[in-house]
């Protein structure tokens, strides 16, 4: 869903020359200045490196919820899907990589909560990599233009909930955001070249989307 509204953004802003995405699926559609790669395993992009040499940001947007998942196969699909596409990034000292992350993570590792910690395991690891990180801990998130999530039981709760966003919006204005929004906020501190906090929430989120522009 993220990646979905995340990728239109991109799209619509003349200032991007080109788009790559990594997909296990096809995307459904085309664009002059898109790139569709499928790639099935996750663990290792190595074979995709030479795709990957010219780029100036990476968007990573992949994430699944913990409900019904161990510690293994969560921390497989949050941490380790999450390494290997920033290994595989070229040794560029100005690239710029995104990661969605989500507000509650565990800086310390060492909280009760197992998808905190493995979030908060997964920041660390890319914070500490020789590239601009930044990472993206929003609260809710309203998804927009048709954004769609993957899980029925979220695209059940958008639904429900989408009515009720405007309110939310004032009642909870720290804690929400929206698909649009988070696009728009990785291309402005994408365009940053470095600057500004590398902890980003709701509000933050928000007001880079805003300033984007």
């Amino acid at each position: 869903m993220i990646g979905q509204g995340v990728l239109r953004e991109c799209l619509l802003d003349d200032r991007v020359k080109s788009v790559i995405a990594v997909v296990r699926a096809p995307l459904g559609f085309t664009h002059p200045r898109l790139r569709e790669l499928m790639h099935r395993d996750f663990t290792d992009f190595s074979s995709l490196a030479a795709e990957f040499a010219a780029v100036d940001a990476c968007f990573f947007c992949l994430g699944v919820s913990s409900a019904g998942k161990g510690e293994d196969e969560y921390r497989r699909i949050t941490y380790d899907y999450t390494l290997a596409a920033a290994r595989a990034l070229p040794a560029n000292p100005s690239l710029t990589f995104i990661y969605v992350s989500g507000e509650g993570a565990d800086s310390t590792e060492r909280g009760r909560s197992m998808w905190a910690r493995v979030k908060g395991r997964t920041e660390n690891a890319l914070l500490a990599m020789p590239f601009h990180a930044y990472v993206f801990r929003p609260g809710y998130i309203q998804p927009r233009h048709g954004a769609t999530s993957k899980t029925p039981a979220y695209r059940w709760l958008y639904i429900g909930l989408s009515w009720l966003y405007p309110l939310l919006r004032r009642l909870l204005p720290r804690h929400v955001t929206t698909t649009e929004n988070l696009g728009r906020a990785m291309l402005a501190v994408a365009g940053r070249g470095g600057a500004g906090e590398h902890i980003l929430y709701s509000p933050e989120i928000n007001r880079a989307a805003a300033e984007g522009r």
